[in-house]
């Protein structure tokens, strides 16, 4: 089953256990003869109420159905997240028998139905929210990736991103192949890991592929990552970072204003040249004019720079101080960006007379 049926199946189960709680509460409204335990609601809507309920036990059946045997092919420890699912599944399974019981062998016990029910109902609105988000999530990042501007970017990047060269470059940026990378992600990167461990945070592309062959490379209990395979994957991954690079920014946004203050004070003065392995105050000092080329300077801003995220960002919002092209440039390091001293000392003088001195 894929992630797009999934969620929607998801949704659907969702949608009928708020209908089947809700209409449970209306028809318990009606009065009930306890010496008959026969209700006076009318036999239309507790009929409804049946099948709703009947759908529902069903659809979870189908589900599990499908997801009870992917977990044989997890390793040997699950995710947190897919354990609290299984863990919710299996309540949902139990508090649906439970219920089966009491109305078919029990009925004495029929007044807590509407406690189970209620019950029910939270675990699934539970159940949903751990999967479908993550899931929805990932579907929306094909927006950029699909599209011609996005294939092309993918294109570019792919001819530095360390790939064997016997790799077809060309074709790993076609919808076909991003699509195979797509799914190869889906069924089988999540035998050990979920989507949200995977999707966490954007990496440069030889960062990509160097994590993909490394998972590659190690035992697994189902079926393996193929080398193709892991070309498309690591295609896709590439492809989809400018989305994944927007959603990490979100996440910052609020953890940058509180530290807005700090981050100012360290960067109004500028370090020596030792302190350059430091992210948090990186040596920005011009390079001798003898050796500075503007053209190239531009070259190595572009390609490095867009590697994460679109060029135009910096024009949005470029640096007005040089103290604020040290913060930017130290930012970018701490996001897993990998420069020479010699790099850095070039884009921040790009920069500065670029923004800056202009």
């Amino acid at each position: 089953m894929s992630t797009a049926t999934s969620t929607i199946f998801g949704l659907v189960f969702l949608g009928l256990g708020n209908a089947s709680v809700f209409l449970m509460y209306k028809l318990w409204g009606y009065p009930f003869d306890h010496e008959t335990r026969t209700s006076a609601a009318p036999r239309s809507l507790m009929l409804i109420h049946r099948l709703i309920g009947y759908a529902y036990a069903i659809l979870y059946v189908f589900m599990m159905w499908h997801m009870v045997p992917r977990l044989w092919n997890y390793q040997i420890e699950l995710p947190p997240r897919t354990v609290a699912h299984l863990m919710l599944g299996i309540t949902i399974g139990v508090l649906l028998l439970v219920k089966i019981t009491i109305l078919r062998f029990f009925r004495h016990f029929e007044e807590a139905m509407p406690y189970l029910g209620t019950t029910l109902l939270l675990c699934t609105w539970l159940l949903i929210g751990l999967s479908v988000p993550f899931s929805l999530r990932e579907t929306t990042l094909q927006t950029s990736a699909f599209s011609e501007d996005g294939m092309q970017r993918t294109r570019k990047l792919l001819t530095n991103a360390g790939l064997p060269p016997e790799a077809p470059l060309d074709q790993l940026a076609t919808k076909r192949k991003l699509r195979d990378g797509q799914n190869t992600l889906r069924k089988k990167c999540v035998q050990c890991h979920d989507l949200r461990t995977i999707l966490a945070r954007p990496r440069i592309p030889s960062d990509w592929v160097r994590l993909v062959n490394r998972m590659t490379i190690k035992p697994v209990i189902g079926e393996p990552i193929g080398e193709k395979e892991s070309w498309a994957v690591s295609a896709y991954l590439i492809a989809i970072t400018p989305d994944l690079q927007i959603a990490m920014k979100e996440q910052r946004k609020q953890e940058i204003q509180s530290d807005m203050a700090q981050v100012a004070f360290q960067s109004a003065s500028i370090p020596s040249p030792d302190a350059i392995q430091n992210p948090d105050s990186a040596v920005i000092q011009n390079p001798d004019d003898a050796s500075y080329d503007p053209e190239e300077a531009q070259i190595l801003f572009e390609d490095t720079c867009s590697q994460c995220h679109p060029l135009s960002d910096v024009d949005i919002a470029p640096p007005t101080t040089e103290a604020e092209t040290g913060e930017l440039i130290s930012r970018m390091i701490d996001n897993g960006l990998f420069l020479l001293e010699e790099e850095i000392e070039i884009i921040a003088r790009f920069l500065n007379e670029t923004y800056v001195n202009q």
